[in-house]
């Protein structure tokens, strides 16, 4: 499976766009780290640092929401030295809740023991868009 939107998500979408029925969408954001595809339910490949992040987004710009400002993530790395985050998913809360959507990082990050990793940039794409 391709990283992307979760399909449920994506036809509540399409439903309250075409056909006028009721979505709700999530109250807040968080991200989970993966060291590989996060699957069709966002659940595969989780970083040995489990704990979601509560992300902060700027306005939406030509089909892509992106992070407001770098995200740091302060975690206890402790035993897993180098491991390689590759991939991000977004949940609609800190534990449990619902997978939103994933993303491959445009560059993988190595966790370091006692470091924090920080995500410079991250999105959010709805695309293409119509030019």
């Amino acid at each position: 499976m391709t990283a992307g939107i979760n399909p449920v998500i994506a036809n509540q979408i399409l439903d309250s766009l075409f056909s006028n029925a009721a979505w709700t969408p999530p109250a807040a954001c968080y991200v989970q780290l993966h060291t590989g595809d996060p699957g069709v339910a966002g659940t595969a490949n989780i970083s040995s640092y489990t704990t979601r992040t509560a992300v902060t987004w700027s306005s939406s710009v030509n089909g892509t929401k992106s992070i407001a400002a770098p995200l740091t993530i302060t975690a206890s790395w402790a035993a897993t030295n180098n491991e390689v985050i590759t991939h991000v998913s977004f949940w609609s809360a800190v534990t449990s809740g619902t997978f939103v959507v994933s993303d491959q990082l445009l560059n993988s990050v190595t966790a370091a023991t006692g470091a924090s990793v920080t995500l410079s940039s991250l999105t959010a794409p709805l695309t293409p868009v119509a030019a």
